[in-house]
């Protein structure tokens, strides 16, 4: 945490440093809570019994346990997309053009962030969340097919949507299964199967 300094400008900068490190402990403390007790049995008192914080900041950061959740999974969800998004683009940066070669540098940081954040993804898939989170997950899912699709130049011909749809859920399931994987080397191996899966259904080759 930063230390106290004088002036106005000294002041926010203090009082931001202290607000990020009392969000970041609360979501932090959040992971290991809904992760252990998932999201109906958790409470808000847990949360903040585990982090020594109070109901009242935990209200002023996030307005309550499901805003809690959502929090934490709209931060996995950048993560996630900003490390794939990195990798596309350090390999761009370095020439390659290859529209299935970025595809699958991007899905490999997808799915190595899989294993990195297990527990997220197990506390994602089980299907114990708020009240309308199914319908926020399916309209991601919808934006992340949009994503692939442009980033693979696939056309708007009903066979080239079906596969940038497919070859979507390959990742998402794959990535899935990582999370459940007890070993690094259980995981790699769902990793390369995908891949492999992934350039066989590739939507630009000229006999699809």
């Amino acid at each position: 945490m930063a230390r106290r300094t004088t002036g106005r400008s000294g002041s926010n900068a203090w009082q931001w440093s202290r607000t990020a490190e009392t969000r970041r402990v609360l979501l932090q403390t959040a992971r290991e809570v809904f992760g252990e007790k998932g999201f109906a049995e958790a409470s808000v008192a847990d949360v903040v019994e585990r982090a020594g914080s109070s109901v009242g900041s935990l209200y002023h950061h996030f307005g309550g346990k499901t805003e809690l959740f959502l929090a934490l999974w709209e931060d996995h969800q950048a993560t996630q997309e900003q490390n794939a998004m990195s990798a596309v683009s350090k390999a761009r940066n370095g020439g390659e053009t290859d529209p299935l070669t970025l595809f699958i540098l991007g899905a490999q940081a997808f799915l190595e962030g899989s294993w990195q954040r297990r527990d997220l993804v197990r506390l994602f898939m089980d299907g114990d969340g708020p009240p309308g989170f199914e319908l926020m997950r399916r309209t991601r899912g919808r934006e992340w097919v949009r994503q692939n699709a442009v980033l693979l130049g696939a056309g708007t011909d009903p066979v080239d949507r079906v596969t940038v749809a497919v070859l979507t859920t390959v990742i998402g399931e794959a990535g899935r299964e990582i999370a459940t994987c007890s070993t690094k080397r259980e995981a790699n191996k769902i990793a390369e199967a995908a891949i492999r899966l992934i350039r066989r259904l590739d939507p630009l080759r000229d006999d699809m």
